[in-house]
């Protein structure tokens, strides 16, 4: 595409609709129409010149055009109750369901991985050493020892509340960070399986496997799920910058990263969840199968949601975008 040609068949269309902006709410009922026509066709303009031939100084004037344009047509929009109602039946679930062959295999890799450190310590006595001194791994592991009075230590709701923090600011980071070409999302998501691999060999080492279990899967299904969740986004978001598809690296970027931030919102709840289990159920006097049986539950029932809600609202075409007035238009990018 010529853009010189290309500005100079348009540019009138382009000072007639700042005109018709200038003139604001004193607008005839044909001027009304001829505004909304000019707005989607300087929109579809936009989406060609961003794609095709971008220009710095031509896509700012009509940026600001396209945005003072989808302003007045369709007014000020605030968000409602539907809104949310909308994001926690169709958007969220949607996302997490579309984004699965990347949170699924993330989630199979580590499990994997950190089963193989944890046999990997336990089956070898020098790199418990290496770990720490033989004094502290009994002060760890033993019968009411530090691994066992962590989810104790300090009063429940307080604990609750720290514990969501933490989780949900290493989702955040691993949604965030992927926008660095996934690298970070990686280093985050191994510190966490190196953990859970350490906490594995330790206590298996030491012949009581089965109380780390029932100590972490109550809570842990969920908030690994959870932080499964935002690494394969990530990695996602990151992979969009290599190979953005059909579309413009930008705007596909613009994509998923709103997607993204949706995700974050919805994840920070479902880490709540978990911290909620982690704080009251984990520490409780329950049966271990009780605790553990919770978190299946609370596994499931995530499952069941994503699966169910998500599936139906993604065939319904759901992305977990925003709203489609909530965006620049945007037109794939020519092959």
């Amino acid at each position: 595409m010529d853009l010189d040609v290309f500005v100079t068949a348009h540019r009138a269309e382009w000072d007639r609709l700042e005109h018709l902006l200038h003139r604001g709410r004193r607008l005839s009922g044909a001027e009304a129409d001829e505004l909304v026509a000019l707005y989607q066709r300087t929109a579809t303009h936009l989406s060609l010149i961003q794609s095709i031939a971008p220009d710095p100084m031509i896509t700012t004037r009509l940026t600001q055009l396209v945005a003072r344009a989808r302003a007045t047509v369709t007014g000020a929009r605030r968000a409602t109750w539907r809104d949310a109602v909308r994001f926690l039946t169709a958007g969220f679930p949607a996302a997490v369901y579309r984004a699965r062959y990347w949170w699924i295999p993330t989630a199979v890799l580590s499990t994997l991985l950190a089963a193989v450190i944890g046999w990997w310590i336990g089956a070898h006595p020098e790199i418990q050493s290496a770990i720490g001194a033989p004094d502290e791994l009994r002060q760890m592991t033993r019968p009411g020892g530090e691994y066992e009075t962590y989810y104790s230590s300090h009063p429940a709701a307080s604990f609750a509340a720290q514990v969501w923090t933490n989780n949900a600011q290493a989702a955040a980071m691993c949604l965030v960070l992927g926008a660095f070409l996934c690298l970070p999302v990686i280093a985050v998501l191994f510190v966490n399986v190196l953990n859970l691999g350490v906490g594995i060999g330790l206590m298996s080492s030491a012949g009581r496997l089965d109380t780390f279990l029932g100590l972490i899967l109550p809570h842990g299904l969920l908030e690994l799920t959870a932080v499964f969740v935002a690494a394969g986004t990530g990695l996602r978001l990151g992979w969009t910058l290599i190979d953005p598809g059909p579309y413009s690296r930008r705007t596909a970027m613009a994509q998923q990263g709103r997607a993204a931030l949706g995700m974050a919102i919805g994840l920070a709840l479902v880490l709540f969840v978990s911290g909620v289990i982690e704080g009251f159920v984990t520490p409780s006097g329950l049966p271990t199968w009780a605790r553990i049986a919770i978190g299946v539950a609370a596994e499931l029932a995530f499952l069941v949601y994503v699966y169910v809600l998500g599936g139906r609202a993604a065939r319904d075409g759901e992305t977990g975008d925003v709203e489609a007035l909530d965006r620049s238009a945007e037109l794939p990018t020519a092959a």
